[in-house]
This record gives C-alpha cells, sequence and structure tokens, in this order.
C-alpha cells in the first residue's frame, strides 16, 4: 500500500512543509521526504506520530470509506494570512480548487425554493449569505444556516428550498442554471 501520497497530500491540506512536519514529528525532513516518496516506511508507532501531527488518526487514514461531507461550518474553514500583503484568503469547501464552477447569487423568498433537478454530471456548492435552506439530496435533508456552505455531488436529486427566505452564493459545475 502506498501511503507516502495519503501523507503528502494532508501535509499539504494542513498547509505543513516536510519540515514543520518533521518538527512537530520530532523526526528528520529527510525522513519524511522518504516516506512521502514511499521510499521507506515508518513503524506503526511513528506513522501514529506523523498522522497526529496531520490531525488523523490511522484509522481515519486507513478508512477509505468515509462519508463524505455535505455540510461545511466555519470550523471546516481553511485560512491563510498575508500580513505582508495585507490579505486574507479563506477556502470554504476543503480542496474545491480541483473543480470546474459558475457561482451565481442566490435570493430565495420566504417559501421559496429552487426545483429540484434530478440526478446529472456535475457538482452544486452553496454558501448561505443571510437566513437558512433546506438542501434535498434523494431522500435526505440538510438545514444549511448563515455562515455555512454545502457541497455534494449532482448525482443524486437535489433540490433547495427555504422557509424564512435567504440570500445563496450558488455554484455549479457544469453550469445548470
Amino acid at each position: 500500500m502506498e501511503i507516502g501520497q495519503k501523507i503528502k497530500r494532508l501535509r499539504v491540506l494542513k498547509g505543513l512543509t516536510q519540515e514543520e512536519l518533521a518538527d512537530r514529528a520530532e523526526l528528520s525532513k529527510g525522513f519524511i521526504s522518504q516516506v512521502e516518496r514511499d521510499l521507506t516506511s515508518p513503524s506503526i508507532a511513528t506513522l501514529v506520530d506523523i498522522l497526529q501531527c496531520l490531525g488523523t488518526t490511522i484509522s481515519e487514514f486507513f478508512n477509505d470509506n468515509l462519508e463524505e461531507q455535505i455540510v461545511f461550518g466555519k470550523e471546516d474553514f481553511f485560512q491563510k494570512v498575508d500580513a505582508a500583503q495585507g490579505s486574507t484568503v479563506e477556502w470554504i469547501v476543503p480542496n474545491a480548487q480541483k473543480n470546474r464552477m459558475e457561482p451565481i447569487l442566490l435570493k430565495l423568498e420566504p417559501g421559496g425554493g429552487v426545483q429540484e433537478e434530478d440526478p446529472h454530471e456535475g457538482e452544486e456548492f452553496g454558501y448561505v449569505l443571510s437566513g437558512s435552506v433546506l438542501v434535498t439530496l434523494g431522500d435526505e435533508t440538510y438545514r444549511v444556516k448563515k455562515g455555512e456552505a454545502f457541497y455534494f455531488s449532482a448525482s443524486r436529486r437535489h433540490g433547495l428550498s427555504s422557509k424564512t427566505g435567504a440570500v445563496v452564493l450558488w455554484v455549479s459545475a457544469p453550469p445548470s442554471f
């Protein structure tokens, strides 16, 4: 099993260099490099230490059947502050940069919604700017409040509604609006 690429992917997602991960795990940068290139295998104790530094457990690391995350809250957002540039970048859906999407601003009046769509190729993303919405995916419904985001594959029947009204930044790929 090639665990090196999985470790590297987690390290990059956390915004760590090999040296930073090595320091946290009390290992050498060279050892981390060799592990990531699958040139050496860490002991189980060392792997547990590395994974702990990456914010995961050994069971989560080896579980390829983790449940797909649909709703993302502030605790899931990733923020990068560049004091020199005076800027802050906040990713509100982890790994979304690999996707091709087209955003729209969706305003829902109280009791309004978007007609449910049949399954199709693509992805759907939304960020609730005000109010709250109900996201329907097949037989399941998720409540998403102001400041939260949702993300899902469009391969299931889906829709969006609001009992109280809402404004949502909606992103669909390929565009379906």
